[in-house]
C-alpha cells in the first residue's frame, strides 16, 4: 500500500487525508475543491459517475470513504471491482451488509465501520471481554458533545447530521437475556454520572457493528448506547415521531444543522464495561476516557474529528503493515487494541493532550 485515495473531504475526510499523508501518497477526491488548503493533491469529480470514479481509483492501492452513509456504496463497488482495499466510517447497517457480501469475493480488504462508534469502541470492548473466560454483560457507551452546552437539546452537530438522524431512526441490534434482537433507537434511557456530571444514554443503531454476531450465544447482555445531556432523547422523539418528521430526513437535517451548528470546544466520552468470570471469580473491567480537541500539524481539530479520523487511519496502517488480513471482511472486534495504539495514528489516543 503506497497510494491511498480519500473520498469526501469534509470535517473528517480532510483530517484522514492529512494523517495518512505522512505515511502514504494521498490523493483526495470530492465534488469541489476544499476551501482550506490541504497537504495533498485533490481531484474533483462525482461518485455518481462510475467511469470517472473507477478511472481515479485505478491508480490507487486503497480508498477511504469519508462520505455520508448513504453515499458509500458506489465507492465500495468501485473498490471491489478494481481489487483495491476499502475502508469507511459508516454506522449504517444495510450499507455494511452490502459490503460484507462484496467481501466474499474481494481481492482487497473490505473494512467498513472504522470510525469511533462503530470502530474504536468495538476494539476497546473486545480488548476488555477478551480478558474473561465467561461473559455476562458487555455495555459500550460513546458520546460526542459540546463541552459547554446551551439550550434544551444540549447538542451541536460536530459530525454528519445525516448520520445522526439515521442512527436515531433505525432500530438497534442488541443481545438481551442471551437472545439477539432489535430494539427501537431513542429508547432504553439510563442515567450516567461521569466525574460529577449527569448524562443520559440511550440506544442508537449501528454502534456495535458486527459484535452481536461475534458474541451470539456467549453473553447475556450486549448493548451500545449514545451519551447525551439529559432531555435530548425526549426532544428528538418529539421531533421525529410526535411531529412525524422521520419521513422527512432532509428537512430534519436542514433544521438541526441551522439550529445547532458545530462548536469549537467539544468532548468525546468513551466508556466500556464488561462483567463476567475469570476462572471461578466474578469480575468487572472498565475503560473510560474523555478526549478533547488537539493540535495536529499546527491546526486545532475537534475531538469528534480527530478521534474518528485517527481510528480509520490506524486501521489502514495495520493493513499496510500486514497486521490484519489482506483480503475479505474485517470486523472491528478482531483488531488488537494494543496493536492499534502502537500505530502512528492510534497513538493519538494515548498522547491525547
Amino acid at each position: 500500500m503506497k497510494n491511498i485515495a480519500v473520498v469526501g473531504l469534509g470535517k473528517v475526510g480532510s483530517l484522514v487525508g492529512t494523517l495518512l499523508n505522512d505515511l502514504f501518497t494521498v490523493t483526495g477526491f470530492d465534488k469541489q475543491k476544499p476551501a482550506d488548503s490541504l497537504p495533498f493533491h485533490v481531484e474533483t469529480g462525482s461518485i455518481q459517475d462510475a467511469a470517472s470514479l473507477e478511472k481515479f481509483l485505478s491508480a490507487q492501492d486503497a480508498v477511504v470513504s469519508c462520505l455520508p452513509y448513504n453515499l458509500n456504496l458506489p465507492v465500495a463497488q468501485a473498490a471491489h471491482k478494481l481489487g483495491i482495499h476499502y475502508f469507511d466510517l459508516t454506522e449504517d447497517v444495510p450499507t455494511t451488509t452490502a459490503i460484507r457480501e462484496m467481501a466474499k469475493t474481494s481481492k482487497g480488504v473490505m473494512a467498513p465501520q472504522c470510525g469511533l462508534a462503530p470502530g474504536f469502541i468495538g476494539i476497546v470492548g473486545a480488548d476488555l471481554y477478551g480478558r474473561f473466560t465467561k461473559l455476562r454483560d458487555v455495555e459500550l457507551r460513546v458520546g460526542a458533545l459540546p463541552r459547554f452546552p446551551n439550550g434544551l437539546m444540549g447538542y451541536s452537530f460536530t459530525w454528519s447530521p445525516a448520520g445522526v438522524i439515521n442512527e436515531y431512526i433505525n432500530d438497534a441490534e442488541v443481545i438481551h437475556n442471551g437472545q439477539r434482537k432489535m430494539v427501537p433507537s431513542l429508547e432504553g434511557i439510563e442515567m450516567i454520572n461521569i466525574e460529577g456530571q449527569e448524562f443520559e444514554a440511550f440506544s442508537t443503531s449501528g454502534g456495535l457493528g458486527t459484535m452481536c454476531e461475534t458474541l451470539a450465544g456467549k453473553v447475556d447482555t450486549l448493548n451500545y448506547k449514545t451519551i447525551r445531556y439529559p432531555g435530548h432523547a425526549k426532544l428528538m422523539r418529539f421531533l421525529l415521531y410526535e411531529l412525524i418528521l422521520k419521513e422527512k430526513r432532509e428537512l430534519v437535517e436542514q433544521v438541526l444543522t441551522e439550529a445547532k451548528p458545530p462548536v469549537r470546544e467539544d468532548v468525546v466520552y468513551v466508556y466500556a464495561v464488561v462483567e463476567g468470570w475469570k476462572g471461578n471469580q466474578l469480575a468487572r473491567e472498565e475503560f473510560y476516557e474523555a478526549y478533547h480537541p488537539i493540535v495536529i500539524d499546527g491546526k486545532e481539530w475537534r475531538a469528534i474529528s480527530w478521534t474518528t479520523a485517527a481510528s480509520v487511519a490506524a486501521v489502514v496502517e495495520l493493513v499496510a503493515h500486514g497486521m490484519l488480513p489482506s483480503s475479505g471482511f474485517v470486523k472491528q472486534e478482531e483488531i488488537s487494541l494494543d496493536a492499534f495504539m502502537k500505530t502512528k495514528n492510534g497513538s493519538l489516543y494515548v498522547n491525547k493532550q
